[in-house]
């Protein structure tokens, strides 16, 4: 065991007067390195609150708590989720401490933000007063929040349903680090130093995808989109521009984003330079391991297929033969949710033991076009969008393309020069990207790292 880890050894002995519960993870402990002194229980610095809403009040109207995410987002019902809502509820000030009993050993607790000044909350959510004369809420957080308290509260839940429970009485007994508010802010301050660069490092990883779709724009001479947001919920027009009777096509249509309609060269019907499209193939994942794999929707991402969103499936070596991903296969997705419609990526190598599943096309293309070219045009919001407002709703709720709005797609068709120049940069920029997103991850990773040696008091700032 190193020092950051929990101690828990495989076999320990407690005496019986200390044995509270008949449970191997109620004894699980942390490895402080913190003088025994500055160990208080949680309850030291949170007091219980428990101010009940007047049950006769209309619900519509009240903040109703939704949910605390695993990352301590705190989000809201709206006021239609609340029509019919029944039990009991309390409220939370802004600048409170709430968690959520089901849910805080995957992290689902959180301080009020201020942008909520009242919450109504139900009994599943403990609410506290912080002592902020005693601890610094953000440091509690921190602390509460970190992989190793994480484990213990892991340990901690109990109840006779698949919903364990972590009752107040056993949060409030949880041992905390309490150093002095100087030292608490100091590591709260240098930990808010680090989010912030994290942060500018996802800004300037934003800022470069958004460039890449202007470098296709700007190869074909296409004018790009008129605004990529969110389209408005009503709209004016005169009977007579009236192509399509079909909302997302209209408005999609006074933003530019009907597909490519413009370019500097001829556009074509993507068909004329089709080799074959081919659905995939439908089994049942196994547990696994097995020879082959298929793979997952998340697989296809813009900047290369990820071969880590797979599972293992158990097929004949028939079945791997016809669907297997070959070098240059264009994978399209076919049905899904509106907004995975047309989502693509390129295969890179062949990769014999993994298939593409029947949510997936399978495009090959002629010498014409590069392979390359043709997915990077695909996956910009004017490509996107083409096969967006020619989906289908099919059963289930899904959206679906078929092979034949593939085969319609129109590309503009450059020179073969003129494409590889275009994935060329592309390529270079994809490049940037990933440099910039490695920085940024490797910063994440060292500051959780760092703040897990400051909770547990392995390191001190200097």
């Amino acid at each position: 065991m190193t020092a950051t880890t929990l101690t828990m050894p495989r076999a320990f002995a407690v005496w019986f007067k200390d044995l509270v519960r008949w449970d191997y993870g109620f004894f699980r402990t942390l490895a402080w390195a913190w003088p025994k002194e500055m160990l208080l229980p949680v309850g030291m610095v949170l007091k219980r609150k428990i101010v009940e809403a007047v049950a006769t009040e209309d619900k519509t109207t009240l903040p109703i708590i939704e949910k605390i995410s695993f990352g301590g987002h705190v989000s809201v019902t709206d006021a239609a989720s609340r029509k019919n809502y029944k039990g009991r509820l309390f409220w939370a000030d802004s600048g409170d401490l709430i968690y959520s009993k089901i849910r805080v050993k995957q992290g689902s607790l959180a301080i009020v933000p201020n942008e909520h000044a009242r919450l109504a909350v139900s009994a599943e959510y403990p609410v506290y007063n912080v002592d902020k004369e005693r601890i610094d809420p953000t440091f509690l957080m921190l602390v509460l929040k970190s992989k190793s308290f994480l484990s213990i509260f892991e340990g901690l839940s109990h109840g006779g349903s698949t919903k364990t429970r972590i009752p107040p009485i056993e949060f409030e007994r949880q041992k905390i680090p309490l150093p002095a508010l100087a030292e608490q802010e100091a590591i709260v301050a240098h930990w808010r130093k680090v989010q912030s660069n994290i942060a500018a490092a996802n800004d300037r990883i934003a800022k470069l995808e958004a460039a890449v779709p202007k470098i296709v724009y700007q190869g074909l001479g296409t004018p790009p989109p008129v605004a990529d947001r969110a389209a408005d919920k009503w709209l004016v027009m005169w009977w007579k521009d009236l192509e399509r009777w079909n909302f997302k096509y209209l408005s999609r249509s006074k933003e530019g984003l009907l597909g490519y309609t413009k370019s500097k060269f001829p556009i074509e019907p993507l068909g004329k330079h089709l080799v074959g499209t081919m659905h995939g193939y439908c089994i049942k994942p196994v547990a696994g391991p097995s020879e082959h794999k298929m793979l997952k929707l998340n697989a296809l991402d813009a900047a290369g297929l990820d071969l880590t969103a797979s599972k293992f499936i158990d097929i004949p070596d028939r079945i791997a033969k016809r669907f297997s991903l070959k070098k240059n296969d264009i994978l399209i997705c076919r049905s899904n949710a509106y907004e995975y419609v047309a989502k693509c990526a390129l295969v890179r190598e062949d990769q014999p033991t993994y298939l593409f599943p029947d949510i997936i096309i399978r495009a090959r293309v002629k010498d014409s076009v590069l392979p390359e070219y043709v997915a990077e045009v695909i996956q910009t919001p004017l490509g996107r969008s083409f096969f967006q407002i020619n989906s289908r709703r099919a059963v289930g709720g899904m959206w679906k393309i078929g092979t034949e709005d593939i085969a319609n797609f129109p590309i503009p068709v450059p020179p073969l020069t003129v494409q590889k120049e275009i994935v060329e940069r592309i390529t270079a920029q994809r490049r940037e990207i990933a440099r910039e997103r490695e920085a940024a991850d490797l910063l994440a990773r060292d500051i959780d790292v760092e703040v897990e040696a400051l909770i547990l008091g392995i390191k001190r700032l200097s």
